[in-house]
């Protein structure tokens, strides 16, 4: 077993461990929680020996293989699946030996422990994880340095998930997935056998993955048995024996009940009522615990606003020739609270930028009202700040009528402190500029939020806090986010982009995750086959069973979803000026052809999926 005993570590004047124990025991996942600053990527790297500790001891079983997420990788022009293959040293290791040597008897041998090392299954295996993570066959080929952040991010987790080992450490692998992603993740180390430590802070994916929390705090730390939930409903049973704070309490449970009762009225939403009512019930054991945050954030409420905020009339968004999302038709209404699903890449930012006017639709109609004042989040808004200002300098120019003091304190219940306000936003991490960012735009009172994966660099307790805040305020929200603990707080009704096109999503979110994981369980949709097999299939439809006509439609919806995204990925290459630019003329050529191959097997799938449905439309309505 894993064990830390006495473990101190002290960096410059800041003591990160004092006194830290805990146990790991083989098969143990176990969630590494706590605040800021609490030592959770020290941890990890004083496990892999990186760092050094100050006393105490760190012991981890003899013959324990690591396995690790790197955050930061070397810019290589390895391919994406040799990149990953890299991950298994032992497997390259073996593959050099045999490049090296001529002795057959050697040869014989390596080829023997190739075997056992999984060498000939190891392309696939990486494959497969790459495709679980969200990539193109067309990208297993593609050099890691052409990828985004984002992206090489997902091709070191696949690395490490290739690696064999008996203790894997995840450093926030969830940021930069997408909801479809990580569930497929969850499942994945649902199978590990070995153990897992990870740092996240997505609530829902800590809730599915972990067996025990190790909270870090004070310069200690406790295991606690479960996941993050239970972890928190221990501590605040410990907190509540401790302190005094019942005054503080009934403020929480007063605020709560508030919000219950906004959703209870609305009886036309019974489900997400019922799904509401019972996050509500989960946050409630952990109020004693948002006490502890360092955040009292909350959002400017509108004076004035249009009713409705937008309306979209058979609306098509796209870039250039490239069409993205077609036949939108919704209207946002005062108050809305809507949630945005979607694989990713099937145009949910696409919707946003249109929203807020970063794009013109290419046709149809998007009316907006006089007072729709929007106040919009997205990632690369944090690139658009000024490296060199202060943050307090930004929010005075914001707000030339406050005192300096007020600055300070408004900063402040964003949980920014005297030194962080008054050094250059260059220095500030990822989560502190996304925290000033949301802090600049609550100043605005906007009639609508949008917000697109407002969370991916938060902690656990700004998530919290934001989750709180976003209740309190009083005009439309609109979000896009993988993570379901704010979302199943946050939103009413939620909005479904697939195959090209928005609908409105009848039931909650744990249905849509259900339902999405079935499909990812099921793997990818086999390719249509000839108009005789239809022809067969369309004879065994009228004669099979309701339930066989319904498998029928989700199949085939499934393979749209598949054919879909392919063709959006190929017409997104097209659509950039650089590949016509930068791409031999014969590789063009293939590209295109490849486009028109896809768009005609969409064609035939459409067709089929419209029969279907119209046949299961026929026979539910018999008698």
């Amino acid at each position: 077993m894993l064990r830390a005993e006495n473990l101190q570590f002290r960096r410059g004047e800041a003591v990160l461990f004092s006194h830290l124990d805990f146990t790991v025991h083989p098969g143990q996942r176990v969630a590494v929680a706590g605040r800021n600053g609490a030592g959770k990527s020290t941890l990890f790297h004083l496990l892999l020996g990186r760092l050094q500790a100050d006393r105490g001891d760190l012991s981890i079983p003899e013959g324990w293989r690591i396995g690790y997420m790197e955050q930061e990788a070397e810019a290589t022009d390895r391919e994406a699946l040799a990149y990953v293959i890299d991950g298994h040293a032992e497997l390259r290791r073996i593959e050099d030996a045999i490049a090296a040597t001529d002795s057959d008897e050697t040869l014989a041998r390596l080829h023997s422990d190739l075997e056992d090392a999984g060498g000939y299954e190891a392309s696939a295996r990486a494959a497969s994880i790459l495709s679980g993570l969200g990539f193109k066959p067309d990208d297993f080929t593609r050099p890691y340095a052409a990828f985004s952040g984002g992206w090489r991010i997902r091709l070191n987790l696949a690395r490490a998930l290739m690696t064999p080992c008996d203790l894997l450490l995840l450093d926030e692998p969830t940021n930069h997935l997408d909801l479809e992603t990580i569930m497929w993740l969850e499942r994945w180390l649902a199978r590990f056998p070995g153990t897992v430590m990870m740092i996240a802070h997505d609530r829902a994916f800590l809730d599915a993955c972990a067996t025990h929390t190790l909270y870090l705090s004070t310069g200690s730390g406790k295991l606690y048995n479960g996941n993050f939930s239970a972890c928190e409903r221990q501590r605040a049973e410990h907190v509540l024996q401790q302190q005094a704070i019942q005054v503080k309490r009934e403020a929480q449970a007063q605020h709560i009940q508030k919000f219950v009762d906004r959703f209870r009225a609305k009886a036309s939403k019974a489900k997400q009522v019922q799904s509401r009512i019972k996050a509500l019930e989960r946050l409630q054991t952990s109020a004693t615990l948002a006490f502890e945050s360092p955040y009292r954030i909350a959002f400017q409420n509108p004076e004035k606003v249009s009713n409705p905020l937008f309306s979209m009339r058979d609306l098509q968004l796209g870039y250039g020739d490239q069409v993205v999302l077609e036949h939108v038709g919704q209207t946002v209404l005062p108050g809305a609270r809507v949630g945005v699903l979607g694989a990713n890449g099937a145009g949910k930012s696409t919707l946003l930028k249109a929203l807020v006017g970063e794009i013109e639709p290419q046709a149809g109609e998007l009316a907006r009202g006089q007072h729709s004042d929007v106040g919009y989040f997205a990632q690369h808004q944090m690139e658009t700040l000024n490296p060199e200002e202060l943050a307090l300098n930004l929010l005075q120019h914001a707000r030339e009528s406050w005192r300096e003091q007020q600055c300070r304190d408004y900063l402040g219940r964003w949980g920014f402190d005297d030194g962080m306000i008054t050094r250059p936003i260059a220095t500030l991490s990822g989560g502190e500029k996304a925290r000033l960012v949301l802090a600049m735009i609550a100043l605005d009172k906007p009639a609508l939020l949008v917000l697109d994966e407002p969370t991916n660099h938060l902690d656990l307790d700004m998530r919290e806090a934001l989750a709180l805040a976003l209740q309190d305020y009083t005009g439309a929200v609109i979000i896009v986010s993988h993570d379901r603990a704010l979302l199943e707080r946050s939103i009413d009704d939620f909005w479904v982009i697939a195959r090209g096109a928005l609908d409105v999503y009848s039931g909650d979110l744990n249905d849509y995750t259900a339902a999405r994981a079935a499909e990812i369980s099921d793997g990818p949709a086999q390719p249509a086959g000839s108009s005789r097999k239809v022809q067969r299939q369309e004879r065994a439809r009228q004669r099979a069973s309701l339930k066989h006509l319904k498998d029928e439609v989700r199949r085939l919806e499934r393979q749209l979803d598949t054919e879909s995204a392919a063709l959006r990925d190929l017409e997104v290459r097209l659509a950039d000026t650089d590949t016509y630019q930068s791409m031999p003329a014969s590789e063009l050529d293939e590209l295109l052809a490849e486009a028109g191959k896809r768009r005609a097997r969409l064609e035939t799938i459409e067709e089929a999926w419209l029969e279907a449905s119209a046949n299961l439309e026929q026979a539910a309505a018999s008698p």
